[in-house]
């Protein structure tokens, strides 16, 4: 992905604020590093359209790039367990259906607090890593229920909002949808953009919108939802993606999960390098979460390996990347299983809700 003459970002947030590098070696403390560059939260920067327009993605080399990437990189053993134990912290265990009730928020909840079988982690020795997922995702409704079943953990409460999976309701009704599950408790809104502006190049207005968004969550972190299956090309994802961040998002997500097709390896790589391209032109971290599709031990150590070699060690951590993959913690929890005793597990033994 390459942008052509293109003047510098203006390097001030969208409220006026100076974007300038920090001096120095970046401290311990810092939000994120990259090549040894301290990085902020994103409070996001004012619209730069002559940024979006000259955006240009390779559709081939990206293709290629995914391709070999997961063909070069294995971890075995001992190094395999510590990743998928890493995978582990970093998902956002989801239940999204239409037959949801209380009690199965509380199950959910309660695999979040413990995701692997206690005799596991005594057979493995990491009792002192008290392993948790980073957050619980659920519809409004549920907000209240999953709080109370996490109250005293450090796990997160995500909603999902916006009209959520099509975005098509009125706009006032979304942001006034984003605005109760916040007052209701919710640590991360995941709102879905509405892809018309995409595909009408409504770059400004697309902008407007995830601003909107992004006020109406207050405290809570926004998870701004591109629906990459329906945005036809690489290089519409990537263009979205720089229209996100530019508005404050602090996470860029593939998916619902309910597209036809949902996180591929070769949009993700877009986005990572979205990431990667935003975080030096502002000194700003933008997460990312892939979602959908995504089932196997295998496919978590693929994305955690992307995630290594595109950005860094600090987006292998919770607050900078997540998995949107309830269905993927069974397995995680076979290959665990069968590594600490070599036998492997059917899949109803893990069950998560």
């Amino acid at each position: 992905m390459t942008r052509e003459n293109v003047p510098g970002v203006d390097l001030a947030d969208r409220h006026g604020n100076s974007l300038a590098p920090s001096p120095g070696a970046p401290p311990a403390s810092a939000f994120a590093v990259y090549s040894g560059r301290s990085l902020q939260p994103n409070r996001g920067t004012s619209f730069n359209l002559e940024w979006i327009e000259n955006v240009r993605v390779n559709t081939s080399a990206v293709e290629n790039r995914a391709a070999t990437m997961v063909k070069r990189r294995t971890v075995k053993k001992d190094w395999q367990i510590a990743w998928l134990l890493r995978a582990i912290a970093c998902m956002d265990l989801t239940t999204l259906s239409g037959g949801d009730t209380d009690e199965r928020v509380r199950r959910l909840c309660a695999k979040a607090r413990q995701p692997l079988q206690q005799e596991l982690v005594e057979q493995l020795g990491i009792a002192e890593l008290h392993l948790r997922v980073a957050a619980v995702c659920v519809y409004h409704h549920f907000i209240e229920t999953a709080r109370r079943a996490l109250e005293g953990s450090s796990i997160q409460v995500a909603a999902v909002s916006t009209g959520f999976p099509a975005g098509l309701s009125p706009l006032e009704e979304r942001i006034a949808e984003i605005r109760r599950s916040a007052e209701a408790g919710a640590d991360e809104i995941d709102v879905v953009i509405t892809r018309g502006r995409v595909f009408g190049a409504e770059w400004q207005r697309l902008y407007d919108e995830i601003v909107a968004f992004k006020d109406a969550c207050g405290k809570a972190r926004l998870k701004v939802i591109l629906g990459t299956g329906d945005l036809l090309t690489l290089r519409n994802v990537a263009r979205a993606s720089f229209v996100a961040m530019m508005a404050g998002a602090d996470f860029i997500k593939t998916s619902t999960g309910k597209e036809t097709v949902n996180a591929t390896l070769p949009v993700g790589l877009v986005m990572t390098r979205a990431i990667r391209e935003y975080a030096q032109e502002t000194g700003m971290a933008v997460g990312f979460k892939p979602a959908g599709g995504l089932r196997t031990a295998k496919q978590s150590l693929d994305w955690l390996a992307l995630m290594k070699e595109e950005l860094g060690g600090s987006w292998l951590e919770p607050r900078l990347f997540r998995f949107g993959a309830s269905g993927m913690l069974a397995d995680i929890e076979r290959q665990i299983e069968y590594h600490a005793t070599g036998r492997y597990s059917a899949d109803y033994r893990h069950p998560i809700a």
